[in-house]
């Protein structure tokens, strides 16, 4: 109505303002000025808790909000309006119905307790589905099993713990689940063709085949030749230790190889399943070709309405730091939070097929997640109040690392930063966590390793810095603290003999060892990798002389035989 535009509203403009100067987003800001407030996952966490502060006191009677927030939203009110029944779905590229159980949280924010006695709730949706929201809000909604739609990972975790050990303990770990409760209730909805024992037992044994089936083709257990025992396999112990998918881990091994560099490590771990549930918007797509325009790593036939390649886009716009719109930025943050985790996963997968390049590739790529930098940016926009700019002043100067800018004097610093005070403090607090880590290594019994043997490196770490070990991330949406590998590998050959992962608090000594190859001169390579900070690398070489094999089983056999012959002799 034209003439009470400000019917909404129940506070005045002076008491309003002092919300009002909390919210950031002007079409938030004047929406609620209006007394209509609006909330969306995109938000700020202040401007959201402004906003619904404002509606519980009734101060603003009217809220807007989107329905992926049903289940989080706090908010009640007499009437509640769902304005549509549907959402765009960009994985399947068409409109999907809201699941029934979103639409009756929707309808449950109905009614103010100790207000209302009772509440209202008024669903718009398409004539023909009337009849249906009928029928499923006034009847029990029935809640069945979807275990075995993610059995698989079940049983690849369970067989890893050794809880599972061969398919009767699959059979007998499936009867004690929801689902076998669910069968014989609701056999259509699991397309039994009968809830008797019979019908039962058939068919989870040929869900435990099947399932185990494709494990087995994954390389994630293996199965042995009777076809009853099982055991974990490498990819499978990685899998569940590192909570993935067992399909993703497949991917990995399958796409992953000695030539793989930085743009094919991040393809790969775009097409991650994990991403699949990544949201594409609809005419999304216009908006992921203008800004893969501007990435540095070209992407072959990409469809942009693709959660995949969407992924990607995001990804490479995370390390060239560039400003994305709010609803981009949420989707970023699960990207990020999941591709740490499985950053680490795929090291894992490549140390076990002994490709070094690779290796170190992707400790390098999981620094770029959390720092937000290309590799080849310069380490110093890892500190606050750092631009481009700067950066090059710097370089200028000859100081390219942090290290360099710690060892100036203050006034140096001082008159080359050109910062404030408080900038000025904020690039100390950060410079003093920065890693300075001391690494010494010996190889035991040097001068008597022979082909065949056990080459053994002991390495001492020795941090200077003591504190907190929480890394300085703010672009990564969560805390972290430092991880670090240890890794030995052959450049010449490009092969990793040795890794170990390692959380570094003051001090530490770890074990690295591996089989000394054959009669020769080799050269080694000592990696110390930091999964979150660029510039603190650290790698050494060693030379390592490996003698023949001593024959000493041999000259035993001889010396049997002589002494057989001897006693027939």
């Amino acid at each position: 109505n034209a003439g009470t535009p400000d019917r909404f509203l129940h506070l005045s403009a002076a008491d309003l303002a002092p919300h009002l100067a909390r919210i950031s987003d002007a079409a938030v800001r004047h929406l609620a000025e209006r007394g209509v407030g609006v909330v969306h996952e995109h938000m700020g966490a202040e401007e959201r808790r402004v906003i619904e502060a404002l509606f519980d006191a009734g101060a603003i009677s009217l809220c807007v909000a989107t329905h992926s927030l049903c289940w989080g939203l706090p908010l009640k009110a007499h009437l509640v309006v769902l304005l549509d029944t549907q959402f765009f779905d960009g994985a399947e590229h068409r409109y999907a119905d809201y699941p029934l159980t979103s639409i009756l949280q929707m309808m449950a924010r109905a009614s103010r307790p100790q207000h209302d006695e009772s509440g209202r709730c008024v669903i718009l949706c398409h004539t023909p589905k009337k009849a249906f929201f009928k029928k499923f809000m006034y009847e029990p909604l029935p809640v069945e099993s979807h275990v075995h739609h993610f059995l698989h990972d079940h049983l690849c975790a369970e067989v890893v713990t050794k809880t599972v050990e061969n398919k009767q303990d699959a059979v007998d770990y499936l009867t004690w689940t929801f689902m076998y409760r669910r069968l014989t209730q609701n056999p259509n909805y699991y397309n039994l063709t009968g809830a008797s024992h019979r019908h039962l037992s058939d068919y989870l044994s040929e869900l435990v085949e099947t399932t185990l089936a494709d494990l087995d083709q994954a390389r994630c257990i293996s199965i042995d030749e009777e076809g009853m025992e099982l055991s974990p396999l490498n990819l499978g112990m990685i899998a569940s230790y590192y909570y993935i998918g067992y399909t993703t881990v497949e991917l990995f091994a399958s796409s992953l190889t000695a030539s793989t560099k930085l743009g094919g490590l991040l393809e790969i771990l775009s097409a991650a399943p994990e991403f699949a549930s990544v949201p594409v918007r609809y005419r999304e797509d216009d908006l992921l070709r203008a800004l893969a325009m501007h990435c540095p790593l070209r992407l072959e036939s990409p469809r942009y309405n693709d959660p995949h390649v969407k992924t990607n886009v995001l990804l490479q716009c995370h390390f060239s730091r560039r400003d994305l719109p709010r609803d981009l930025v949420h989707d970023l943050r699960p990207i990020l939070e999941k591709g740490a985790r499985l950053l680490q996963a795929m090291v894992d997968v490549i140390a076990s097929s002994g490709w070094l390049s690779p290796a170190i590739a992707c400790m390098e790529l999981s620094q770029m997640l959390t720092q937000a930098l290309w590799d080849r940016d310069p380490a110093l926009l890892q500190l606050p109040h750092f631009t481009r700019d700067l950066a090059k002043r710097c370089a200028a100067r000859d100081v390219e690392g942090i290290f360099d800018l710690m060892d100036l004097d203050d006034e140096d610093r001082r008159s080359l930063l050109q910062l404030s005070g408080a900038q000025l403090a904020d690039v100390a607090r950060v410079c003093n966590r920065y890693p300075s880590v001391d690494v010494s290594y010996e190889v035991e019994d040097e001068d008597e390793i022979a082909s065949g043997d056990t080459v053994v490196v002991n390495v001492s770490l020795t941090r200077e810095a003591e504190g907190t070990f929480e890394v300085n991330a703010p672009r990564f949406p969560k805390r972290k603290d430092e991880g670090w590998w240890l890794v030995i590998g052959d450049q010449r050959t490009n092969t990793l003999v040795s890794i170990k992962r390692v959380m570094l608090q003051q001090k530490a000594k770890v074990k690295l060892d591996f089989v000394a190859p054959d009669e020769g001169a080799y050269k080694y390579m000592l990696y110390f990798m930091c999964d979150s900070y660029l510039g603190c690398d650290q790698e050494y070489e060693f030379e390592l002389k490996v003698a023949a094999a001593e024959e000493e089983e041999e000259e035993e056999e001889e010396d049997e035989e002589d002494e057989e012959n001897d006693g027939t002799t």
